[in-house]
This record gives structure tokens, C-alpha cells and sequence, in this order.
């Protein structure tokens, strides 16, 4: 009896670690650095009272979609997650037809996590499509995936 009250009290205390308030987990497949750029499409869409975005295309190749999430508050935001899909890209064609999803195919954990971005702070998500022999007009809408301060971003941008 007593070894389960201990599971318990340990399971419970797990919960409590995760769940709290400062909790921090460090964004992996988040990227600040800056690229050569060949053709980019920049614009801003989103905003929530501390939070701005920034879609961003760059044509090369390939095609790079970035989406850059900045606090512009004076104090730290704290961005809720519902699993570890924490932002997608989808492709669309001049139809509005999807051609390509990032997260088409993947898995993400379905633990819900949190991430604190910092004053002033930016963080960026870049994913690339390769399109292959595709040309024509395109849209691409780069997604966070956050419960509290969810954000779209479009940009539209020409494959010769």
C-alpha cells in the first residue's frame, strides 16, 4: 500500500513540474540565423498584444518558408503548445489548392509544453519545399501552433 502512494506522489509531482507556470523547454528545430537570400517575400500579418509575426519566402532551388515570432512586450511571454507540433507550413497553389504540408507524414509528442520567449526575443521556424519542376504562383501560410497566441502568416511568392 504504501509503494503506490509513493508512485502517486511521484506521478503527481511529475504533473505539477510540467505543468507549471515556469516550466521552460528550449525550441529545437527553432533557428536565428540569417541566410544569403535570393528572391524573398517578407510580410507581416499576425499580431496579438505582445507577440508579432513575420512570414518570410526565399526562392532559390528550393523554397525556404520562415515564420518569425517576436515579443514585443517589455516582459517575458510564456507560448502554450498543445504537443510538439509547434508551428506548420502548407503550400498552396493559385487555385488555393495545398500542393505540400510540412507536417504531412510526421509525428509529434502529445504532451502539451511550453515555451518563454524574452523581451524583444525572436524566434524563427524555417522549413524548405522542393517543388521540383512546379512553376506558376503560389501562397504559402506559415501557422505556431499555440493555444494562447495562435498566428497564420501568408506570402505569396512566383516559381518560374
Amino acid at each position: 500500500m504504501s509503494s503506490r502512494f509513493v508512485i502517486w506522489l511521484l506521478c503527481a509531482g511529475a504533473v505539477f513540474v510540467a505543468w507549471s507556470p515556469h516550466a521552460k523547454h528550449n525550441e529545437s528545430a527553432a533557428s536565428t540565423t540569417n541566410e544569403h537570400r535570393s528572391d524573398t517575400v517578407v510580410r507581416k500579418v499576425a499580431s496579438t498584444a505582445a507577440l508579432t509575426a513575420a512570414a518570410q519566402v526565399t526562392v532559390d532551388h528550393t523554397v525556404k518558408v520562415s515564420l518569425h515570432v517576436t515579443n514585443v512586450a517589455d516582459h517575458a511571454v510564456e507560448i502554450d503548445f498543445p504537443s510538439g507540433k509547434t508551428h506548420d507550413v502548407v503550400i498552396l497553389d493559385s487555385t488555393g489548392h495545398e500542393v505540400w504540408r510540412w507536417s504531412e507524414g510526421r509525428m509529434f509528442t502529445q504532451a502539451v509544453r511550453n515555451t518563454l520567449l524574452g523581451a524583444n526575443e525572436t524566434v524563427t521556424y524555417q522549413e524548405t519545399w522542393n517543388p521540383g519542376t512546379r512553376t506558376g504562383d503560389f501562397t504559402a501560410v506559415a501557422r505556431l501552433e499555440s493555444n494562447n497566441h495562435p498566428m497564420q502568416q501568408r506570402a505569396d511568392f512566383t516559381l518560374h
